[in-house]
């Protein structure tokens, strides 16, 4: 028999987080960085006060953002492997991080509401649902 292994904590940075799902922040700077091989891109990433007091850096999700210093944010656990460092992401269209315009899919993870179109096609199924369900 060999040695016995030890479990690896259940909440990694529990003090940081202390429980939560969810940490609102403070943008304290917006800046880009590269990932690791063999991925190729520029990325937005932001710097965030938390408040509990830690700073950490942050993913900004999607295109074309308009965060600034100062900003408040919502952060949530969600790492970036190419990344080094950043182990969290942004939420789109909460507090002052704007959604992302024009996204047609995964519009939850963006804050992205219902295009008009599709709103409309939605609601003429549903109504022809009804009516075969009526016969």
């Amino acid at each position: 028999r060999g040695a016995r292994r030890t479990k690896k904590p259940l909440f990694k940075n529990l003090k940081r987080w202390g429980h939560r799902p969810m940490m609102n922040g403070i943008s304290m700077k917006v800046y880009t960085m590269n990932p690791k091989k063999p991925n190729s891109a520029i990325r937005k990433v932001a710097r965030v006060k938390l408040s509990s007091g830690y700073e950490t850096i942050c993913y900004i999700p999607g295109e074309n953002h308009k965060l600034q210093e100062f900003m408040s944010v919502r952060v949530n656990g969600r790492a970036r492997k190419d990344l080094p460092g950043v182990n969290y992401e942004l939420s789109r269209g909460v507090l002052d991080l704007k959604c992302v315009e024009g996204r047609r899919n995964e519009r939850s993870r963006y804050g992205t509401a219902m295009p008009d179109d599709v709103r409309e096609w939605s609601d003429r199924l549903k109504k022809k649902l009804e009516e075969s369900r009526e016969k």
